[in-house]
């Protein structure tokens, strides 16, 4: 069998990788589950070797299909730039895109500067808010779609999962904490989901916190952990060397995970392509980082 890289396969492997698994791969491609995993195999016998785990417990992807998934999300964009550029197919119309603070990248800046450039029509105004006033924007349609984190058992059918993190209580080295008296807690406002996380375990568990800062800001809660101000939820990823993880007396937070959520009134096929678009730059974003 001569050795090449079939664009569907490849778009398979992308959308196994970003779904979560062969079937939610198969849902997205309105393909079936069988015509998937055949695309799968020809591409591993084109190669010469695996690319999805098939024992239960191990990762999706072997390491040479994280390698792959790398050049597959940069030949996929190619592809699919080059079909639209060469094709008398024009998208018009706006796009209002919500955001999260941590989710305003350079990544996300190149995805609008690539979007602009495929579909000079399209218009895209973008916000930035929590994730619970965002949720709330997609269900009235005062957006059309968002980049967000929720927990991830609140993960929905349709949203596009970009990637997943821990969240983590810290503080920093330098500060004691006394048990006897309320542990001083660093606040996002009324509309974070971690804060109210937090205060379901106040009063499950009779733990007494007392907030010494309200800020909407990531990086303003990220300053005021490392000022040793208090204790914070914070992403995994955020956690520097000057602070320290609790792992003790303190409950575990949920996983999270950062996704693109369309809403269901004001979906377009414009608003399909920038989510698509938005999809493989976070894949080639954790392909650069692992490598």
């Amino acid at each position: 069998m001569s050795r090449r890289l079939d664009i569907d396969a490849l778009r398979a492997l992308q959308a196994i990788a970003v779904r979560g698994g062969v079937t939610r791969a198969a849902d997205h491609l309105s393909l079936s589950q069988s015509a998937v995993s055949h695309k799968i195999k020809r591409l591993e016998e084109s190669l010469g070797c695996n690319l999805l785990n098939r024992k239960p417990g191990t990762p999706l992807l072997t390491e040479a299909g994280q390698r792959l998934l790398g050049y597959a999300s940069r030949i996929l964009s190619l592809h699919d730039e080059a079909l639209q550029a060469l094709s008398k197919r024009t998208l018009s119309g706006k796009i209002r895109l919500g955001m999260t603070e941590d989710t305003t990248s350079s990544g996300l800046a190149r995805v609008l500067g690539r979007f602009t450039r495929l579909f000079p029509e399209v218009s895209v105004r973008t916000q930035v808010a929590q994730s619970l006033t965002l949720q709330g924007d997609l269900k009235s349609g005062t957006i059309d779609l968002a980049v967000m984190q929720v927990f991830t058992r609140d993960i929905g059918p349709r949203d596009l999962v970009l990637y997943r993190d821990r969240l983590v209580w810290a503080k920093s080295i330098d500060l004691e904490l006394d048990w006897d008296h309320p542990i001083p807690f660093l606040s996002y406002d009324n509309a974070c989901f971690y804060r109210q996380w937090m205060l379901e375990q106040e009063a499950s568990t009779g733990l007494a916190f007392e907030t010494v800062l309200e800020c909407s800001s990531n990086a303003g809660i990220i300053a005021g952990v490392d000022s040793g101000l208090g204790v914070a939820i914070l992403n995994q990823r955020h956690v520097s060397k000057e602070m320290d993880v609790l792992i003790e007396r303190l409950p575990q937070p949920p996983d999270i995970a950062y996704i693109v959520r369309i809403s269901e009134i004001a979906a377009s096929i414009a608003v399909q392509a920038l989510a698509e678009e938005i999809q493989r730059e976070a894949a080639d974003t954790m392909q650069r980082d692992a490598a």
